[in-house]
């Protein structure tokens, strides 16, 4: 177990109608702000729940949602010129964690210098970083993996490869999650998401820098998407789906800050970098395969997972345990017609051999359950192709 340090540092709001405060949060941190804003929050009427409540606490603002599904370094560059000219006290980000990482790279980058490639290109010293400009992040797809951390994923204009830079801790100032901004997600939205953060919970329960302290969070998480999943009946639940899977993915997300994300997901922010294949698509269909590897070395954490989440007991075996895990998984996938192979996504195994060798070059790599290379990984995309 990897050693114990505590650095998370945003204050966290968790519930039904948070974003309807979203003003009076706000004016902690100033009254002039850059909203950046998921074009997708416009499309399906949401939008209002964001601006609102900052006309109402009379907060001056401007919008930023000029956001394409992959955001990279030339869309940040683009809006950290916006937020700079406007003299902005900070930024709120709403949105998907594409706008959150958009987000994050302007209050990162806003005191600086230097352009963004220059610390992509590590001509500058990332440890130089300025004070950030605050944050207020309103996550509306129920977790964000980076969020609480002090990594930055950012995609390069110049080449399509996905970068982790180092930024600044204390970053954040407040996360938000409000369910009820989850509700315009069409039912397969919902499952790939849902599957995907139980993929990242089970990850970072695996990886080699989980301590105590994620395991905690992780095995709550893993109890309340149980409940979601509709795998622990119990007649006392009465919690809505979408509270549920929004502090399932709370906690794995604050989980992943002290410990880190795996296999499935490294290989899927990687995969979405280079061709904008969604990420939840990739990691669910990864996912049976590394619980399949993932079960020849931590069998009985496996095993543990599949008793906290309902779909075995203690009469159980091991091995029964994650057999039930992965039929399970596969079985929700067939049922509301997600692809369950790469081939499905119209990408080439060539293709996925570069993203491949992305994810080789990422640090993120040394985390995973085991030691993996480039060849390990391009294993797991063959079974799963």
């Amino acid at each position: 177990m990897g050693d114990f340090i505590f650095r998370i540092s945003p204050n966290v709001v968790l519930g039904s109608y948070t974003a309807s405060r979203l003003g009076q949060f706000a004016l902690d941190y100033g009254s002039k702000y850059m909203v950046v804003l998921d074009p997708v929050l416009k499309e399906v009427g949401l939008s209002e729940k964001i601006l609102q409540p900052l006309t109402d606490h009379n907060i001056s603002y401007f919008v930023f949602d000029d956001i394409p599904p992959v955001a990279d370094t030339q869309v940040v560059e683009q809006a950290l010129k916006l937020a700079r000219d406007a003299h902005v006290h900070g930024i709120i980000v709403a949105g998907g964690s594409h706008v959150i990482n958009v987000g994050r790279a302007i209050c990162a980058m806003y005191n600086e210098n230097s352009d963004i490639y220059s610390y992509i290109d590590k001509t500058v010293d990332v440890n130089s970083l300025s004070s950030p400009l605050p944050l207020i992040c309103v996550p509306t797809t129920m977790r964000d993996l980076f969020v609480f951390t002090d990594q930055l994923p950012l995609v390069d204009s110049r080449n399509k490869r996905l970068n982790l830079l180092k930024v600044q801790n204390g970053l954040c100032k407040l996360v938000l999650f409000d369910p009820n901004l989850s509700v315009s997600l069409t039912e397969n939205q919902i499952e790939s998401i849902s599957l995907e953060i139980l993929c990242v919970a089970i990850e970072a329960y695996i990886s080699q820098k989980a301590t105590f302290f994620s395991d905690m969070f992780i095995e709550k998480a893993l109890e309340q998407l149980g409940y979601a999943l509709g795998a622990s009946s119990s007649l006392t639940v009465t919690t809505p789906k979408e509270l549920l899977l929004s502090q399932g993915g709370m906690l794995t997300s604050l989980a992943v800050a002290t410990s880190s994300i795996g296999t499935a997901s490294l290989l899927a922010l990687c995969i979405n970098s280079r061709y904008n294949i969604l990420r939840s698509l990739v990691t669910g269909i990864l996912f049976p395969y590394l619980i399949e590897d993932s079960s020849k070395y931590k069998l009985d954490k496996i095993a543990k997972v599949a008793r906290i989440l309902g779909y075995a007991n203690s009469e159980n075996t091991a091995e029964e345990c994650v057999e039930a895990l992965t039929s399970n998984i596969r079985q929700r996938m067939a049922k509301v017609n997600l692809p369950t192979r790469l081939k499905e996504l119209s990408v080439s195994i060539e293709q996925l051999s570069l993203a491949v060798e992305d994810a080789g070059n990422l640090d993120l790599i040394n985390n995973l359950p085991r030691s993996m290379n480039t060849d390990d990984l391009f294993d797991l995309i063959k079974q799963a192709y």
